[in-house]
């Protein structure tokens, strides 16, 4: 630690809190008195890490308290001296005992506090904490094509752009077998937090009980130092000093690599001084290269390569890791136990349900779950409104994340303002969306960065510096957001589907007027591309009035029944059938109903429109004579297709319809007639499969006769391969129509209830 930063006792930090208990202030109102712009030097304050001295001493002032009693000064004595003599008789691993008691306590308060940028508190990082995987292979070193990517995607199960590597290995198991390490990985991926968690277990005995641990945050000892770079042998020195050992018995555990020194956000550091430091460091490595050393740092940000360092990646989390997180964070958060129990079993099964595909893919970072969790935690349920929550994901990674650790960027992008930012973000996943690319090579992006500079940002150097810029803009916001990944070498994705989709969307949205209504046009169009229903759902969403919109989408979809002449007799046939009904179901519920009877059997636009079609008994008598007409008709050309005395013996068990339903005159005789003409089922087994061979052709089209003449149902409309296909999109276009009429956007009541009542219809 600088001899110009100071940091607080445990007794100081609780006697600080009851101050500020005692007058009602927040930390950001006692950093407005001491002139602070945020509260980041409050929090570290009270964390017990260090601030300046002078910070320090303004903060004692205005809470009363008397710095000298409340900092943890470097020239307090050791109080752990054994009988053994002295602290300078003592040997090498009594030097360790004694120094791991004096840090104890600074690692417990440094690190098992989980830093945030969406919630003031968070639970204890061991309460939470879950075991980690990484890459044994990190992105950049995968010389893959685009083609390569998309083929693994293909093959990855429930999963939209989180593809494994093919080499992974748990958190302690890699720590054990490599003394030296580089772990990279994006925005909150749980760097930081593996490292504090690193610095507990050590500091507990629970993990290399023989050596000391040292958890260096880069960007705050290089803010507070004296020199421009910290020197770690100089900071390991005074390490030992604060903990009442000398120079001498200092050097001789860092000769004897008794350290575990854990480096955290080399990514931080001022580009200007990084390189110094990463020089510095690789020294220190080669000169005391007996002691452990770990770096962190984000993709693309680790430009200088390390001797003799093995270099991993962050893995997402997998299922189980989410699920393992999901628990224990209800659990401590919760009043007790039961119920943070039930709580994390609301969320997993919240997550894991179909619709919530998109808000899963965001589950496998640490960061966005972290979030996810605390979302759902008061209403224990998400957001409606998905867009919000996407949001709110996009916030912390693109402003809060950095600005809650007090990390400041010096680069070209960093100084674009936030509007720009998304605009850029925007295009580039339009663009790539439109075109069907998941995985993009990084001169694709370079090209869309190029071209908002010119147009958008006045960008007026020559083209090579402008080529070298676009460059920097796009490692830039992979360092600094996450949002672009490096998946392989020089091939990038979004982090997360999610956040391609609703880059698009808001692309859509934010044209002027005189594009947007042909984008929406566009846009309405794609109803039956499921790769763009997420987009759909989010524009509908975030449009401050989707009338129009939902309008285009319903236009969309009757122009699809003018393509198609039997589709549109099929709609008139179905009309003519609700209207000789006298039913309490709603009509436009029964229309889904009667198109799916025969076609799919799929009753999902139905039931979405009256929940009664959920109960089969609940239905109105004719619907359910219809429904077990369709039944046995769709069994007698199974028997036609595949003659079989099971199949026969159990469409004559359902054809005892009249003993269930009153059937009307004519129909009840021609029904009966039908069924006299099936053979005896005390015939001989070959005499009834010959039966149907020969005659149940002949049979099936006689019933299919009647079911059409009397009740208007089963018609054959032969359609072919392509109809079919046009038939498939037109109804999963009103289902999905439905779907976003039943979403949280802004629909006026007159337009859904227009659209609800002519669907289905010509």
């Amino acid at each position: 630690m600088s001899h110009r930063s100071l940091s607080a006792t445990s007794e100081g930090i609780e006697a600080a809190k009851k101050v500020l208990a005692s007058k009602g202030w927040t930390q950001e109102y006692l950093a407005g008195e001491v002139g602070l712009s945020s509260r980041q030097s409050i929090w570290k304050f009270l964390s017990g890490r260090p601030v300046s001295r002078q910070i320090f001493k303004e903060l004692c002032f205005k809470l009363n308290l008397d710095w000298e009693t409340i900092a943890d000064l470097p020239n307090k004595p050791v109080s752990a001296v054994t009988a053994k003599g002295t602290p300078q008789s003592l040997d090498v691993s009594e030097l360790v005992s004694v120094m791991r008691s004096q840090v104890k306590e600074t690692m417990t308060t440094q690190c098992n506090q989980l830093q945030s940028s969406f919630e003031l508190t968070q639970p204890p990082l061991e309460k939470i904490y879950t075991q980690t995987s990484f890459y044994l292979e990190p992105s950049y070193q995968r010389w893959l094509e685009v083609s390569d990517l998309e083929r693994s995607l293909a093959k990855a199960d429930g999963l939209r752009l989180s593809a494994p590597h093919s080499n992974t290995v748990f958190d302690l198991e890699l720590v054990t077998k490599q003394d030296k390490l580089v772990i990279l990985g994006k925005p909150g991926a749980g760097k930081t937090t593996f490292l504090q968690y690193l610095a507990l277990q050590c500091s507990q005995r629970k993990y290399r009980q023989d050596l000391i641990p040292c958890f260096i945050q880069l960007r705050t000892e290089w803010e507070q130092g004296d020199e421009e770079v910290i020197d770690l042998q100089s900071y390991l020195l005074d390490y030992g000093k604060n903990c009442g050992l000398s120079h001498q018995q200092s050097q001789i555990l860092l000769e004897a690599g008794k350290f575990l020194l854990l480096l955290d956000g080399l990514d931080e550091v001022p580009q200007q001084h990084r390189e110094i430091l990463c020089k510095n460091i690789q020294v220190f490595s080669q000169t005391f290269y007996k002691n452990s050393l770990i770096i962190t740092s984000r993709n693309s940000a680790q430009q200088f390569h390390f001797r003799g360092f093995t270099y991993v990646e962050m893995a997402d989390f997998e299922h189980n890791r989410i699920q393992d997180f999901v628990q224990k964070w209800f659990v401590v958060t919760s009043k007790n136990k039961t119920e943070g129990k039930r709580k994390a079993e609301q969320f997993l099964e919240e997550l894991n349900s179909p619709e919530n595909e998109a808000i899963r893919e965001l589950a496998v970072t640490p960061i966005l779950l972290n979030l996810l969790c605390s979302v759902f935690k008061e209403r224990a349920r998400f957001p409606r409104q998905r867009a919000k929550l996407y949001e709110a994901g996009l916030d912390i990674l693109l402003q809060r994340w950095d600005r809650c650790r007090g990390i400041e960027r010096d680069d070209f992008y960093h100084d674009l303002p936030l509007l720009d930012k998304r605009k850029l973000l925007s295009k580039i996943a339009a663009v790539t969306f439109s075109e069907g690319h998941y995985f993009f090579e990084g001169r694709e992006i370079q090209e869309i960065i190029e071209d908002y500079l010119c147009h958008h940002c006045n960008f007026k150097e020559d083209m090579e510096s402008l080529w070298l810029t676009s460059e920097a803009v796009l490692k830039s916001i992979e360092i600094q957001h996450g949002v672009l990944v490096e998946r392989a070498k020089d091939i990038y994705s979004f982090s997360h589907l999610t956040f391609q989709e609703y880059f698009t969307a808001r692309y859509i949205i934010a044209s002027d007027r005189n594009n947007l209504d042909k984008r929406l046009t566009d846009l309405a169009q794609k109803i039956a591309d499921e790769s763009w229903r997420e987009i759909i759902l989010l524009t509908v969403d975030m449009l401050p009035k989707a009338d129009i919109f939902v309008l285009k989408i319903k236009d969309y979809l009757k122009h699809l029944t003018e393509e198609n002449s039997k589709l549109k007799k099929c709609l008139q046939s179905i009309d003519k059938k609700v209207e000789s009904l006298n039913l309490s179901e709603k009509k436009s519920a029964v229309k889904a109903f009667y198109f799916t009877l025969f076609n799919h059997r799929d009753f999902n636009l139905a039931l979405s429109l009256d929940s009664h079609f959920a109960y089969q008994t609940q239905l109105s008598k004719d619907i359910q004579l219809d429904s077990s007409l369709v039944r046995c008709f769709m069994d007698s050309l199974l028997l036609v297709k595949n003659p079989n005395i099971k199949h026969f013996l159990s469409l004559c068990l359902s054809l005892e319809i009249e003993e269930k339903f009153k059937l009307d005159g004519d129909f009840l005789e021609n029904f009966k007639k039908l069924k006299q003409q099936l053979p005896d089922l005390e015939q001989e087994k070959d005499t009834l499969l010959n039966w149907w061979k020969t005659q149940g052709q002949a049979w099936v089209d006689n019933f299919r006769t009647l079911l059409i003449n009397h009740r208007n149902i089963c018609y054959d409309w032969q359609l072919n391969e392509q109809e079919k296909e046009l038939w498939t999109r037109f109804y999963n276009g009103n289902v999905f129509l439905v779907q976003c009429l039943q979403g949280d956007g802004h629909i006026s009541a007159k337009v859904k209830q227009e659209i609800e009542s002519t669907l289905l219809s010509i």
